[in-house]
C-alpha cells in the first residue's frame, strides 16, 4: 500500500510563503497526532559543520518548533557527535558550532541538547535482531524522548549516494560504535606525529585494546570492537578513522540502525525533507559546494522510506527537466545521484522496506499552490 507523502514546492506568494507551507505540511501530514501534551520532543537536525552554510535555515526550523509548541510539546533540537576530527567532535564543541550557526532558544524557540552526551557514550542498547546487528546503540536523549520530529536536508553523499531521513537517523541518532560499524567496522589508527603519549586513550579503552610498545601507542585490532571512545577522548586528536566501506552494506546498516532508533517511536515520529540548496556534499563538510539540482520544495510524511524514495525521484525528475548549468535548456532523463557517485542508492530504500521501516511505494499529495 502506498504511503502518503505531502509536498509543497519551493517559493511562494502572499500568504503562502515557505514558512506558511511548512505549517500547512505539518497539519496535512498529521504531525499534531504524534505529539501529546508535555511530550519531550526530539527535533533531530544537522547543525552544519563550521564553514558550511547549506544546513536547513533557522526560520524553517523555528517554524517547525513553533508548531510543536502549539501542540503542547516540549521540543529540543538535537544531534550526535562526530566520529571524525571536526568542530563537532564532542558535545561542548558541537554546542558552540550550533550557537555560531544560530541554533539556540532565542532564535529557534527550543534549547539545543547533544543526544549522545559529552563524548558520544550516552547510548541505549535496543535489540533489533537483524542481519548486521543484534542490537543498536541509540543516542540516549533521542531514545528517551516521547516523540521525534526529523528535519533532514537532502544532499548527495559519497558513500550512500544521497543523505536524507534514513541517513539522518542511521548515522546521526546513534552512538559512536554504530557510526564505525557503518564503515565496515573500521578501527581507529594512531597518527604518531600528533600523539604525545598522554595515555588518555589507554586509560579509557573499555576493552584494553590499547597499549604502549616501543614508546608508541598501539591498537590491537583483534580486541578493539570499534566503540570510538579513544577518538572522542584524545586531547591531541591523534586518533583517526580511515573511511573505507562497502556502499551496499553501509546503506543496509543505516537502515537497521534507523529501525532501532524508531523502534520505540511507533505513531510518535514525523519526517520532513528539505529539497533546497541540494549540494553533492553533505552538511558535514566544512564548506558548501555548488548545488547539483534546482530548489524543489519540502516534503512531510510519517513514513521514513516513502519520503526518501519520493525525494530522490523528485530530484532526478527536476534535473532531467532542467539542466543545473542551463535552467532554460532541456536535459535527457538521468539519475543524477547514481551518475554522480556511481552508487546504487536504491539499496537503502529497498532494504529499509524489507525490514519493515516503511513502504517504497508512495502517493504525492500537493499542499498549497
Amino acid at each position: 500500500m502506498a504511503s502518503e507523502v505531502y509536498f509543497a514546492k519551493a517559493g511562494g506568494r502572499l500568504k503562502q510563503g515557505p514558512l506558511d507551507k511548512i505549517r500547512m505540511l505539518f497539519d496535512a501530514a498529521g504531525f499534531r497526532e504524534i505529539i501529546g501534551e508535555n511530550d519531550l520532543v526530539a527535533v533531530k537536525i544537522h547543525f552544519g559543520e563550521r564553514g558550511n552554510t547549506s544546513y536547513v535555515p533557522i526560520p524553517y526550523v523555528r517554524t517547525v518548533v513553533g508548531e510543536i509548541n502549539k501542540c503542547g510539546g516540549k521540543p529540543f533540537l538535537t544531534d550526535t557527535g562526530c566520529l571524525y576530527l571536526s568542530s563537532r567532535y564532542n558535545a561542548r564543541d558541537h554546542l558552540i558550532v550550533a550557537e555560531e550557526h544560530g541554533f539556540g532558544l532565542s532564535s529557534t524557540l527550543a534549547p539545543v541538547l547533544i543526544a549522545d552526551g559529552l563524548r558520544g557514550t550516552d547510548v541505549i542498547k535496543v535489540p533489533v535482531g537483524l542481519k548486521y546487528f543484534e542490537s543498536v546503540e541509540v543516542a540516549g536523549a533521542i531514545h528517551d524522548a516521547n516523540s521525534l520530529v526529523v528535519i533532514s536536508h537532502f544532499t548527495g553523499h559519497g558513500l550512500t549516494g544521497f543523505g536524507a531521513t534514513i541517513k539522518n537517523l542511521g548515522m546521526g541518532a546513534a552512538g559512536r560504535r554504530m557510526k564505525l560499524a557503518v564503515h565496515d567496522a573500521v578501527r581507529p589508527r594512531v597518527m604518531e606525529e600528533k600523539c604525545d603519549l598522554c595515555m588518555s586513550c589507554l586509560e579509557n579503552c573499555p576493552t584494553g585494546a590499547i597499549s604502549v610498545e616501543n614508546g608508541k601507542i598501539v591498537v590491537d585490532k583483534e580486541i578493539c570492537y570499534g566503540c570510538g571512545e579513544c577518538i572522542g577522548i584524545c586531547p591531541a586528536k591523534a586518533m583517526k578513522v580511515f573511511w573505507v566501506g562497502n556502499p551496499k552494506e553501509a546503506q543496509e546498516k543505516l537502515a537497521e540502525i534507523t529501525y532501532g532508533v524508531l523502534k520505540n517511536k511507533k505513531g510518535k515520529a514525523g519526517f520532513l525533507n528539505f529539497l533546497i540548496n541540494i549540494t553533492p556534499t553533505c552538511d558535514c563538510w566544512n564548506y558548501t559546494a555548488a548545488p547539483m539540482a534546482p530548489d524543489i520544495g519540502f516534503l512531510a510524511s510519517k513514513d521514513p522510506v516513502a519520503i526518501d524514495a519520493a525525494s530522490v525521484d523528485l530530484v532526478n525528475k527536476a534535473v532531467s527537466q532542467s539542466s543545473p548549468n542551463d535552467p532554460e535548456g532541456p536535459a535527457e532523463e538521468t539519475d543524477i545521484i547514481r551518475n554522480t557517485f556511481q552508487i546504487d542508492w536504491r539499496v537503502q530504500i529497498d532494504y529499509a522496506e524489507k525490514i519493515g521501516l516503511g513502504s517504497s511505494e508512495y502517493k504525492i499529495i500537493n499542499v498549497g499552490d
